[in-house]
């Protein structure tokens, strides 16, 4: 499922969301240009659970810290960031609407780094390196469920070549992403550590975070109005 847009009317610029937007995308031409040096760079800022947990030196070293925010911008390929900045797109608006520029930005940093630490603790013997925006825009659709339950996501499902284009309520679309992360990461437990794929934990620690951080951050406003719902 592929989706669209949403019927949620923004009162308010997304400059944020525009910008996270903006410097996923000139971090992943940065690692085009990166060629035969992209690995180790990967690597050193990529988020890997192993080196987090087993970290040699001063338990607070920030070095040790740092790829659990710079992991939040590199990406594993187009598809990858491209499917990222369409759900950021699409659902991040509405929640920087509601929670306010500065806040907003708070709120995905903060959720960014639940993430990664959910990938940590339900993974922490991988070597790999864990990259991606996906973490914390998972966060945008945990506060998005709690917050705009009623909207509806207009979605593209492929059925064979044919295009098929329905509105699903977004309490229902999300909580089937949801679920279907959730069902995944209990799948994966119990593989090798260093299995690649989806760091579907991420996806999962990041929506919670995101419920949490929604009902905490959100300062009290009138409901949004809706495309074609009346007042």
């Amino acid at each position: 499922m592929i989706p669209i847009r949403d019927t949620i009317r923004s009162r308010t610029a997304p400059v944020v969301t525009v910008a996270l937007i903006v410097v996923n995308v000139m971090v992943f031409f940065h690692e085009i240009g990166l060629g035969p040096h992209l690995e180790r760079f990967v690597y050193a800022y990529g988020l890997i659970p192993r080196r987090f947990v087993y970290w040699p030196g001063d338990p607070l070293d920030p070095l040790r810290f740092l790829p659990i925010f710079t992991s939040m911008f590199w990406h594993g390929g187009w598809l990858h960031l491209i499917g990222n900045m369409l759900y950021l797109w699409i659902f991040g608006d509405n929640v920087e609407d509601r929670l306010g520029h500065l806040r907003f930005l708070l709120f995905y940093v903060v959720a960014g780094a639940a993430a990664g630490l959910t990938q940590v603790a339900l993974n922490p013997t991988s070597a790999l390196p864990t990259v991606g925006a996906s973490g914390a825009i998972a966060g945008v659709l945990g506060a998005y469920l709690v917050t705009f339950p009623r909207s509806r996501v207009l979605t593209l499902i492929p059925i064979l070549i044919f295009p098929w284009f329905v509105e699903i309520p977004a309490f229902v679309y999300l909580a089937f992403w949801f679920v279907l992360q959730l069902l995944e990461g209990i799948g994966s437990l119990g593989a090798p550590a260093d299995t690649g794929g989806v760091a579907v934990w991420a996806h999962v620690g990041g929506f919670v975070a995101g419920v949490v951080l929604m009902k905490l951050l959100q300062p009290p406003r009138g409901r949004p109005r809706q495309l074609g719902v009346p007042p």
